[in-house]
């Protein structure tokens, strides 16, 4: 962790939601005039999409079915902890850019499915969302580096009408193929990226009000309004729970750590939330270039 150039990770499964998050956080970049990057955990991936399925396929056929983007063998994860270790010491990073969707094929000038070149970057706060960010091994630890961890992780069926819709619809793909993937990433979510939430400062979980017993016949994602999200604190001293509870009508307490916000309100529940935090690594930044 590093006082000079702060690093705060979103950790979540694909088709978490990490985006709402991301742009909660981009609203107080923006409006506290933060020089802040965003880094996709995407650009730590190992291997390139063809490359990637072959493997799968070839893992299959082994009857070994424990690799997939959740792997560890299929990311840099020691680039990914150096990457923030030198980011926290410099303000400089380098990244780079998966390119999911035609569009972003159109702007980078790259096939779907393939990497930009690396590039060199630098500011003042560096923002991850991806899938491994508080990822620990007995080899590499990224958690470490990270002066911000939260987790984003709704109940699993929702996570994968989340995911079912966004690879769908926006990416293409088909919904038996949408499945294979699910079903192959399990193992590796149970080792991997589970055991990550225990290691975030905050975790965001949505809970539908609604049926999503069979995820896989859903024809919409459940609005914000049928939700509720379970807010966990890691560590609940010096949060002002009175105040949240005040601010965010409907809104009540499960244990000493936990807050349960309406869904609808989720967007400003994170800005309650992030903004004092935000506020406090910038000031702690801003004090360690006075000394």
């Amino acid at each position: 962790m590093s006082k000079k150039f702060p690093v705060i990770s979103i950790t979540g499964s694909s088709g978490a939601g990490t985006s709402t998050v991301r742009d909660s956080f981009q609203h107080i970049f923006t409006r506290d005039n933060i020089d802040a990057s965003i880094i996709d955990g995407d650009a730590f991936h190992k291997y390139e999409r063809q490359e990637m399925d072959d493997l799968i396929k070839k893992n299959s056929k082994n009857c070994d079915v424990n690799f997939s983007h959740f792997s560890p063998d299929a990311n840099l994860l020691g680039d990914l902890a150096n990457t923030f270790k030198r980011f926290g010491a410099t303000g400089k990073y380098k990244t780079r850019r998966y390119i999911h969707t035609d569009e972003e094929s159109r702007i980078y000038k790259k096939e779907t499915g393939t990497m930009t070149p690396w590039s060199d970057a630098k500011s003042d706060l560096l923002f991850y969302e991806g899938l491994h960010g508080a990822y620990v091994s007995p080899n590499v630890d990224v958690a470490k580096h990270v002066d911000l961890l939260v987790g984003v992780v709704p109940i699993i069926n929702l996570e994968w009408i989340q995911k079912l819709h966004r690879d769908n619809r926006i990416r293409g793909y088909s919904q038996e193929a949408v499945m294979d993937t699910i079903l192959n990433r399990m193992p590796d979510y149970m080792h991997y990226i589970a055991p990550q939430f225990s290691r975030t400062h905050i975790n965001f979980q949505r809970v539908p009000m609604v049926d999503t017993s069979n995820p896989f016949i859903a024809r919409d994602i459940p609005s914000a309004d049928e939700s509720f999200v379970v807010i966990r604190f890691d560590d609940p001293t010096g949060v002002d729970f009175a105040y949240l509870l005040r601010m965010l009508h409907g809104s009540m307490m499960t244990r000493p750590n936990t807050i349960v916000v309406p869904g609808g309100k989720m967007g400003l529940a994170m800005q309650f939330i992030f903004t004092p935090l935000i506020h406090e690594l910038n000031k702690k930044r801003k004090k360690s270039w006075r000394l």
